[in-house]
């Protein structure tokens, strides 16, 4: 990992000429400062009432917009060269998204366009209720977790310098997304399950049950995005990616994204196996790696049965939107699940339910064996010291005495007697 880290090290992600288009424009911090209400036939471009069906989608939008009532908005631009300046902008009655005085605003700026038009409302300024909310989650991680949770935090925010720094620009220099995944997901894995679960032989087999069910995500993953043809250039913004940097391999990039993207949940899975076996062990010490084991999966049966759950929820969650489109269009299962948009999703949710249910087992065995070589041996039992009594026994309490005790003491040494 360490040598992964110093041979691809990037140095920041590499300059391009900025094209305008999407997430690839120049962005400012701006206010709505008045809004006025006015009528959408004295603002548009075309004054024509609309003809034609007025029943669909765009006959009811130009009826609308025809007839309806608009909104002209004067927005200040606060960050920037041009802080202070205002433009003007018509919000139309179907649009999602209606502005409000005093609003703050994002706007996109566009140089070569003419000074009326350079300026745009692109988003809703939305950094107060995140900054909110991410305070309340902390709040809560180390109220819960206490000394765990402040880890926890620290390793969360080295994880998001990991992909900010390394990750991200190692694969716009044209390194092997791969390769930068592996290492990246290694380094991510290392310092957050350590710092989190301190530097122990539990947390050792816990990673080493993490890399290996990504070693198997890995294979998985790049067998089946090669068979079934995945490009990984599915919607504008990958085709934005592609178009600025040619010479990243946009397959090899889904297939990063499975790994990274798997990389949490096995953390989970290992951790908690891991756990739990020690755990068995510390409740019977005497109990052997098979017994271990077999305790230990029946705990993991449970596990598997959610995470899997849990994984498949969170990508039909994530594509609902897409879902619903096919839906709309009423298409078969066999034709939404040979589209690419839907094919990406159900490889990357296969193969990372098939590492996380390899997981399962691998890291219960490992830490089995791990933990079993703790079994205290034969005749290791401590005899406990001889209370003093005022008077010595007589001889047939002593006869008991010894009867008694030899038992006992064969019990301890698991049968047997020692040797001296």
């Amino acid at each position: 990992m360490l040598v992964g880290l110093v041979v691809l090290w990037p140095g920041g992600a590499p300059a391009h000429e900025r094209t305008g288009v999407g997430f690839d424009r120049q962005t400012q911090q701006a206010t709505v400062t008045k809004v006025v209400k006015v009528s959408c036939a004295s603002v548009n471009a075309s004054g024509d009432t609309p003809t034609g069906d007025t029943s669909t989608a765009e006959g009811s939008s130009a009826q609308q917009q025809a007839s309806g009532s608009c909104k002209r908005a004067t927005i200040r631009v606060d960050t920037g060269n041009d802080k202070g300046r205002t433009f003007t902008e018509i919000v139309q009655p179907d649009q999602s998204r209606q502005l409000e005085q005093g609003e703050k605003v994002v706007v996109a700026y566009e140089p070569s366009a003419p000074k009326d038009l350079q300026y745009s409302v692109t988003d809703v300024n939305r950094r107060i209720p995140m900054g909110v909310l991410a305070i309340i989650f902390a709040v809560a991680v180390v109220v819960v977790g206490r000394l765990r949770g402040v880890m926890a935090l620290v390793a969360l925010a080295i994880s998001f310098l990991v992909l900010n720094f390394f990750v991200l620009p190692a694969i716009l220099q044209g390194s092997n997304p791969l390769v930068v995944a592996v290492v990246g997901a290694s380094a991510i894995m290392l310092i957050a399950l350590y710092l989190c679960h301190g530097l122990s032989a539990r947390t050792s087999v816990a990673v080493l049950g993490t890399l290996i069910s990504l070693l198997l995500i890995g294979i998985l993953g790049s067998v089946f995005i090669d068979w079934a043809a995945l490009t990984g250039n599915t919607d504008d913004n990958t085709g934005l990616i592609h178009g600025l940097y040619p010479s990243i391999d946009m397959s090899g990039l889904l297939l990063a994204g499975i790994i990274i993207g798997s990389l949490g949940v096995l953390d989970d899975v290992t951790v908690t196996q891991t756990s739990a076996v020690w755990e068995l062990h510390e409740a019977n010490p005497s109990m052997g790696w098979r017994g271990l084991y077999r305790a230990g999966i029946r705990i993991g049966r449970d596990h598997i049965a959610s995470v899997v759950n849990t994984l498949v929820l969170a990508y039909a969650g994530a594509a609902l939107p897409l879902l619903l489109l096919f839906s709309i269009a009423q298409s078969s299962v066999g034709g939404v699940a040979n589209s690419e948009l839907v094919a990406e999703e159900i490889v990357r949710t296969l193969v990372g339910s098939i590492g996380l249910v390899a997981s399962v087992p691998v890291t219960t065995a490992l830490a089995a064996l791990v933990v079993a070589a703790d079994r205290p041996g034969p005749g290791t039992a401590s005899v406990p010291a001889q209370e003093t009594t005022p008077a010595p026994p007589t001889a047939p309490a002593a006869a008991a005495a010894t009867t008694t005790a030899g038992p006992a003491q064969g019990r301890g040494g698991r049968g047997r007697r020692r040797k001296h």
